[in-house]
């Protein structure tokens, strides 16, 4: 079935064939890309969607049919429509916004690598994703044309990982380092392991939860070749939590690679207490450890999803009232220019007055 034939994705999806629709190169080839496309989705006439041209032409637009298929479009503010679909909002910046938040051009000693803490780095292997969120924080790179890094740039990479004996862990990031090739992937997973000084690799990739069907057997079996290897996912909202998303995960676990997630939260679509309940609890359920919860990083294009952290901080003291703490994530603030990450916790007057339970001061100081 051909892009411009959806319409409902729903009906599309059940005239599909099973074969066609858990291969994940069919998911890759049949992504929807263009504001046409778009509009026929959402069956209106191009024209009506003239303005999200602006907002296409300066950060890209595509989804897979898999993560579209969880969409419900009846409604305009449907959790996973509001990741995915282009947004006027998103060329609307205020004065907090920057281009690039965390300052990681700043921290490159080479090309894509970007080395801030003194014992790990994070490598942008490439800046292609299945499915691009309208909250990225990485959305400067989206104007450059997708790309896989060569072979000569991931070796600049190696080398200087290789000469730099103070880095023991490195994160493989981008973009969506699951969308190279496979071939290409395992040459620079293997490039790494063969640093003796290496002890720890990371992958972060969002593709279990926008085409789980990526992950396959082959994938598995090859990551497993190269721990001690921790895979960090996202999943924002419980809709994403769906049988391919969890046989997803479940494949990576039973290679022996822990999984890990780092939610993002995001305004209108997980800053609430039942939503928030409901997606640690389906997190635990499929043995997916809640490691981050992001307060929203101020970049170009996506105020609109930032939360007031006053608010957040009244959410998480619910949770973890109500909530054991396996499924508890750290609710953390990205500190611009990226030198650090605070941790943001409640501080009740139930917490100070448990403190002076324990003599840490009277309860009388408390005023």
């Amino acid at each position: 079935m051909k892009m411009g034939q959806y319409v409902n994705i729903g009906k599309s999806r059940a005239e599909m064939s099973t074969r066609n629709w858990a291969d994940w190169m069919w998911q890759s080839r049949n992504r929807i890309h263009t504001v046409p496309q778009l509009a026929r989705m959402l069956g209106k006439s191009p024209e009506c969607l003239g303005e999200y041209v602006k907002v296409v032409k300066q950060y890209h637009f595509c989804v897979t049919p898999y993560y579209l298929s969880l969409i419900n479009f009846e409604d305009e503010n449907d959790p996973i429509r509001l990741q995915c679909f282009p947004d006027v909002r998103e060329i609307h910046f205020s004065r907090e916004d920057m281009k690039d938040p965390l300052k990681e051009e700043q921290d490159m000693p080479v090309s894509g690598l970007i080395h801030r803490y003194p014992d790990r780095c994070v490598t942008i292997v490439t800046n292609n994703c299945m499915t691009y969120c309208r909250h990225c924080n990485r959305k400067r790179m989206w104007k450059n044309n997708g790309f896989a890094r060569n072979q000569q740039y991931l070796r600049r990479m190696i080398d200087y990982i290789s000469g730099t004996t103070c880095i023991r862990e490195v994160i493989v990031s981008g973009g969506d380092p699951l969308t190279m090739e496979e071939g290409a992937l395992e040459w620079f997973l293997k490039s790494l392991r063969s640093i003796s000084h290496l002890e720890v690799l990371r992958i972060g990739s969002r593709v279990p939860v926008v085409m789980p069907m990526r992950v396959t057997r082959d994938l598995c079996s090859m990551l497993s070749k190269y721990r001690p290897l921790w895979f960090n996912t996202q999943f924002n909202h419980p809709n994403e939590i769906t049988h391919e998303s969890a046989k997803a995960c479940e494949m990576l676990l039973n290679a022996g690679i822990p999984v890990s997630n780092q939610s993002v939260l995001l305004r209108g679509v997980n800053d609430s207490y039942d939503t928030m309940q409901k997606l640690l609890h389906g997190l635990q359920q499929i043995s997916v450890r809640p490691y981050y919860l992001f307060q929203c990083d101020p970049v170009e294009g996506a105020g609109h999803f930032r939360t007031d952290i006053w608010s957040a901080l009244s959410m998480m003291e619910k949770l973890w009232k109500n909530m054991p703490g396996l499924c508890m994530p750290q609710y953390v603030l990205d500190v611009p220019g990226g030198r650090e990450k605070v941790p943001l916790f409640p501080f009740s007057s139930m917490s100070l007055k448990a403190l002076s339970v324990y003599g840490y001061f009277s309860a009388g100081s408390l005023g």
